[in-house]
């Protein structure tokens, strides 16, 4: 089994708790699927938010989904002039089999400008 990491982000329209948390858990649970993992399989997660969000911490919506004993963390994004606002970013490391150019990388909403290359 080799540790791997998944990247993925999302954008919100508007900045309250709830959104937030819908919009992060809506990532990871694409991030799993569209891995064939579940959050057993999961090491770690790094989450970051730009600067224009501060409603809540995304970690506080995965331990709702069941990621209690998965070390999880949250940083805010530099602060560049012209970058795409209201990003929520995810690295989730995990163990699996696929080889790293078939692990699928998952943007929603507007964050599929971020990497085209990547989006699924």
């Amino acid at each position: 089994m080799a540790v791997r990491a998944i990247r993925g982000a999302t954008t919100l329209e508007i900045d309250e708790r709830e959104h937030l948390h819908a919009r992060t858990q809506e990532l990871v649970e694409a991030m799993l699927q569209g891995n064939e993992l579940t959050s057993r399989d999961v090491i770690s997660v790094f989450f970051t938010c730009t600067p224009d969000i501060v409603s809540d911490f995304p970690a506080a919506a995965a331990r709702q989904m069941g990621f209690g004993s998965v070390p999880l963390m949250c940083a805010q994004e530099m602060a560049v002039p012209g970058a795409l606002p209201m990003v929520v970013r995810v690295m989730m490391h995990t163990e699996m089999e696929r080889p790293r150019d078939m692990v699928a990388h998952v943007y929603l909403h507007e964050a599929v400008s971020l990497r085209r290359d990547l989006a699924q």
